[in-house]
Order: C-alpha cells, then sequence, then structure tokens
C-alpha cells in the first residue's frame, strides 16, 4: 500500500470515527441492515466445512463461509466481496473492511480489484496468521491452519471471570471474557511459543465477550441464532476504534508475560 493510499484510509477512518462519536448509535436488533443475512438475528442455515472446503484462521470468516453468507466451498472470494460482506455482518467500519481485503491482497500479491482468494490463502503464515494464536496450534504443529485447536479455545474460555450487567449477581449462568483474560491466556501461549501474536480483543469487542456466544462460534465456527454484533457505532467498528482496544491489551500482555517469567526463574 502507498503512502498516499495510507493517507486515504485513515483519513476516512477518522471522519467515520468523528461521525460515530455525534451520532446516535444503531439501535439494538437493526445492527444488520435489513435485507442482508442475519437481520433480525436470523441466520442462515449451519453447514459445518466438508471435505475440499477452504477455511482460514480467522474464525468470523469461517463462520460467514459455514452458513452461506460467502461461498460455503470457501473458493474464489473476491476481495470487494470480504469487504462487504464482514461489514453488514459484524459491523466493522467501510475504512477497516477495505483496508484489511486489501492488505491480504498486498501480501498475497494479488489485485484486490480484479483478483480472487480462497479463505486458505489467508492462513499464509506471518499475515493475519501467527503463532501463539489463541484459537489455533501453531504451523509447525498443525499446517491447516483453518482447524480451530479446541483446548486452546476452552482453556481461554475457562478464564473468563466478568459478570454480565444484564444479570444478576449472584445468577451463574452468563459470564463474560474480558480483556484481562484475554491478556492473561495471550500472555501463557506467547511465552510458550516464543512469538508475537496479532491476536487481539477483535473477537471480544463484536461478542461483547459473552462465552455462551464465544463457544459455538470460536469452536464450530457457527453464529448463534438471535446474535448481532456488539458494535452498534452507526459507521461500525473503525481501526481507530480497534487500535484503542488493541492497545491496553499490549500493555496487560506484556505485563502478564514478565510476571510468568519471573515465576520461571
Amino acid at each position: 500500500m502507498t503512502i498516499f493510499g495510507d493517507a486515504y484510509i485513515f483519513t476516512w477512518d477518522f471522519f467515520l470515527a468523528l461521525f460515530n462519536a455525534v451520532t446516535p448509535n444503531l439501535k439494538e436488533g437493526h445492527v444488520v441492515p435489513e435485507g442482508h443475512p442475519g437481520a433480525g438475528g436470523k441466520w442462515p442455515e449451519y453447514v459445518p466445512p466438508g471435505e475440499g472446503d477452504s477455511r482460514s484462521a480467522c474464525p468470523m470468516l469461517n463462520a460467514l463461509a459455514n452458513h452461506g453468507i460467502l461461498p460455503h466451498d470457501g473458493k474464489n472470494i473476491p476481495f470487494s466481496t470480504l469487504a462487504d460482506t464482514v461489514h453488514s455482518t459484524y459491523n466493522f467500519a467501510p475504512s477497516f473492511c477495505y483496508f484489511a481485503p486489501y492488505y491480504i491482497a498486498n501480501f498475497l500479491k494479488k489485485d484486490y480489484s480484479k483478483d480472487t482468494v480462497d479463505l486458505a490463502e489467508i492462513s499464509a503464515h506471518n499475515g493475519i496468521e501467527h503463532d501463539a494464536s489463541l484459537t489455533r496450534e501453531d504451523t509447525f504443529h498443525e499446517p491447516d491452519q483453518g482447524k480451530p485447536h479446541v483446548p486452546y479455545i476452552e482453556e481461554l474460555l475457562s478464564m473468563a471471570s466478568g459478570k454480565d450487567p444484564k444479570i444478576k449477581a449472584d445468577d451463574p449462568k452468563e459470564v463474560l471474557l474480558t480483556l484481562d483474560d484475554i491478556a492473561r491466556y495471550s500472555a501463557k501461549r506467547r511465552t510458550e511459543a516464543k512469538e508475537r501474536n496479532p491476536d487481539s480483543s477483535g473477537f471480544l469487542r463484536i461478542f461483547g465477550g459473552r462465552v455462551s456466544d464465544l463457544r459455538p462460534f470460536l469452536i464450530e465456527e457457527r453464529i448463534p441464532q438471535g446474535w448481532e454484533s456488539s458494535v452498534r457505532a452507526r459507521k461500525g467498528m473503525t481501526l481507530a476504534k480497534f487500535n484503542f482496544t488493541v492497545l491496553p491489551l499490549e500493555f496487560r500482555t506484556k505485563k502478564y508475560m514478565k510476571e510468568l517469567a519471573k515465576k520461571d526463574k
């Protein structure tokens, strides 16, 4: 991406963030636009991937394919379709949705406007996929990054310590995964793998940390019926908002890594 391209995207993102700051949020139940899959919490049928289907290291994209919102085989997807679909489903801002597929296209040495991508290609090592993932084994142990590693996911979810403010304090039915929970587990995974991992609080922002939603999403890569993104900003989650979420996570993760290093001495 050129300097001018970067400047355009981040200027665009700045004005979207500004618009979000001065306009009311979308109403609950209206995050997915009418006419799009998932509107009103009604998601298309979930069909697990079959033999030969292409899947990535990203649960969000895999879920879209499993529900047929992207092609179920996960192949020959225009980059612009990725952008439009992620925007309408998860309410990421248009700037974010353009930047990520454009970055992937450049990483794969493809043309964003003309070429297509299979989901498995997105898992190219050190693109969006890195060692020390919170949901995948390192590529040394599992070359197929389209497969979630259930023990990691269950360990992550077991660390959830937050409480849903909408549920009575003494009701154990719902716990929330917090930023601090992710930081503690990320520190553990990074220490084990000795690699930096870009996994962040993206799914925390989108799912609100609700473990009952995260479990089917991360393990089955299935969107629960009735679910909608917890991001209700009118123009979606911008790059700026995302980065302001990632920075505290990174700070806390490094703090826990130092604590783990002291214990190992």
